[in-house]
């Protein structure tokens, strides 16, 4: 089953870190984030392969935004 990652706040995506066919485990960061000058990453919260990252760096994201697919 896929999971979505979402964006949990209006950011910046900074760094993109994994990539589609990375095998990540739980806590695996996936994106980093900016936000008030303040690097968050996005980590895996399940463990499996990625099928889709969504976003590019740079990319002005909103809360509920699809970041990327674990599948």
């Amino acid at each position: 089953m896929a999971e979505d990652v979402r964006a949990e706040m209006v950011s910046t995506v900074f760094e993109i870190v994994a990539t589609v066919g990375d095998q990540v485990t739980v806590g695996d960061t996936l994106v980093i984030l900016e936000s008030m000058k303040m690097e968050i990453p996005v980590l895996a919260e399940t463990a499996g392969t990625v099928a889709s990252i969504d976003v590019a760096a740079g990319d002005v994201i909103q809360q509920g935004d699809l970041i990327a697919v674990i599948g």
